[in-house]
Formats: structure tokens, sequence, C-alpha cells
């Protein structure tokens, strides 16, 4: 199997290790954190290995192009790993950037919805999730055109529930619409992986799994206090994750926090996310923070195996954290909110 898989990805793959050996380590982000204006972060920025990036441009320093540049560096990336591959990596390669086409999906539906520009709105789509029928939305007046326009033949058809209700997307959150597509794809995506079988098979289901568990807790707690019924928020559960589905029906039902984490404790340990969330008015930590550093370290953790296409979901996963941090630095130093510039979700690569 190794000898196999080194003839047709070895090079991939040295290649996309090579990728995450340049990300920022622990003393890169301590010399963003020194930054004083977003001129400085630039240059910081400009001594890793993201080198120029930034290039010849003319325009002001501002967190819209640091962020526009560090996310054409990880579509350049991508795309090279993407135009080099073979099947089955092809197909593995394009389950990774639907996640993507389903945010900007949401975001034109939510945009449609508040009456903004399209075209602002388009603008403001992650490149990643970018696809040609995108091109075509600025005819959509309101969501449900929207949806015609862009859910029936698109890469993201796929993942759209038969019992969705079209006629009222309009007055349907769209947090509930991306719950309903991102369940969809998790299930497809852990079902390709586990039908490529091997270590692609171990490592993969593994991410995925804990994927669905922190969409399902996350919405489950979400919808405490709101008029979804249990039943709707069951239908938004991913069902390819370690929590049972007698966990599942139970924490439908659930409308206390505490609740859900015993849920989470007697199945599966996820409890330990919940302790001191108290502490969030204080501006410390947050339930989504302890599942991104649980995120970043398992990911790190698929780079200890050979010979599976993990790394190459990993690296992305990284790689879209690393601009977050970069992003969220960038916002405290634009806004003089220093006091939280250390808030960032360290990525344990030292």
């Amino acid at each position: 199997m190794s000898m196999i898989f080194n003839t047709e990805y070895g090079y991939l793959e040295a290649l996309t290790r090579g990728f995450k050996n340049g990300m920022l380590k622990h003393s890169d982000y301590l010399n963003l954190t020194q930054c004083e204006s977003l001129e400085d972060v630039m240059i910081s920025i400009q001594g890793t290995d993201y080198g120029l990036i930034f290039g010849g441009e003319q325009s002001a320093p501002s967190v819209e192009r640091i962020e526009r540049c560090l996310r054409d560096r990880l579509l350049q990336q991508y795309y090279y790993i993407r135009s080099h591959s073979t099947e089955p990596l092809t197909t593995f390669m394009e389950f990774i950037r639907y996640p993507f086409m389903i945010d900007n999906v949401a975001l034109l539906v939510a945009g449609l919805n508040n009456h903004r520009s399209m075209k602002r709105l388009l603008r403001m789509c992650h490149p990643l999730g970018e696809f040609d029928q995108l091109g075509a939305i600025e005819v959509a007046s309101n969501s449900a055109e929207l949806f015609d326009a862009v859910l029936i033949d698109t890469p993201i058809a796929r993942f759209v529930p038969r019992d969705l209700p079209m006629e009222s997307l309009r007055y349907l959150d769209v947090e509930i619409v991306r719950a309903h597509l991102y369940r969809a794809y998790l299930e497809k995506f852990y079902a390709y992986c586990s039908q490529l079988g091997g270590n692609t098979a171990n490592v993969m289901t593994n991410l995925l799994s804990f994927e669905a568990d922190r969409r399902t807790i996350t919405i489950a707690v979400n919808a405490i206090g709101s008029d979804i019924s249990p039943k709707d928020r069951l239908k938004m559960f991913p069902t390819c994750g370690y929590l049972p589905k007698i966990a599942l029906a139970s924490m439908s039902n659930l409308n206390e926090t505490d609740k859900i984490r015993d849920v989470c404790n007697v199945f599966d340990g996820y409890g330990k996310m919940f302790d001191n969330l108290e502490r969030d008015s204080d501006g410390m930590i947050t339930l989504e923070d302890r599942f991104l550093m649980m995120e970043a370290k398992k990911n790190v953790q698929t780079f200890l195996q050979q010979y599976h296409f993990g790394i190459f979901y990993s690296f992305i996963k990284l790689k879209q954290l690393e601009v977050r941090n970069i992003v969220w630095i960038s916002e405290c130093i634009a806004q003089r909110q220093t006091d939280r510039i250390n808030a960032f979700i360290p990525i344990p690569l030292d």
C-alpha cells in the first residue's frame, strides 16, 4: 500500500508537509502581537515563509487587504495540490472545498434577506468556495430565487435535503439552512473516506466524527431558548459522529447547558469543553474556542502518520486557522484593542 501511495501521491504528500512546516510558529505570533500598526504586521508577515505576498500594491494597509492576500496564498497552495492530483485524491480535494461553498451560499442568503448589495456580497465570499454559478447570482432578488439559481445544478446541490421547505426560505434562519447542508456534507464525506479504506479511512473518520460531534453540540447549545422544535433540531445533527443516536435524541430535547454537558460526559467526555464557560463574560474563552483548540491538536497529529489523504485535509484546516489568527491580531491592532490580542487559537506546531 505504501509503495502504491508513494507512486501516485508521494510528491504531493511531501509538498504538503513542506507547506505545513512553513506555517507560523509561536515566535512568529509573538512578533505579530508586538506590532503597533498594520504596516508593522505586513512587514512581519513578509519576514516569514509568506514572503512578499503583498506585492507592489500601493493601497493603504488594512485588515481587508491582509486577509485577501492571506486567502490568495491559501488558494494558490490548494490549487497546486488539486491540479497535480489524480483520482481518488481529486474528488477528496473537492470535498475539502464544499464547506467554503456552503458558507458562501449562506452569506448570500443572509445578505439577500437583509437587502444587501449582491455585488458587495460576492466580494465577501471566500475564494475557495467560488464556483461558476456564483457569477450568475446577481439576477436573484430573493433567497428562493437564489436557491433555484445556485443549488439546483451546482457542486453542492447533492447536499440539499429533499425536505428543506424551499417556499419558506425567506423566513427560514440562514443558520438552519447551513446546518442542513453541513449535515449532508459531513455524512457523504464520511462515507466517501470510509470507502477509500486504509490509513485514510482511519484518520479521516476520526477527524470527521469529531467535526460532526462539534456541530451537534454547538447547535444544541445555540438552540437553547429558541423556538426550534426537538424534531427540527434532530434533523440538523450529523449522525456520523462518536455520539450515539440516543445522545442526539436526548440533546435535541434539552434546554439547559448543564444537561447537555452531562450527556456529553456520559458518552464521549466532551463535557470538559463546558468547564468555566461563565468566564465568557470576561472575554476569556468560548465553547467555540475550546473546540478549535482541540481541532488544531487533532489536525497537527494527522501529520504523525504517513500514506493517507488526511494531511491534505488537515493542512487546509490549519492554514485556515492561521489566517483567522492573523486577521484577529490585525483587527485588535487596528481597533486598539490590544488587551485581547493574545486571544487567538494556538496551533501546536513547535
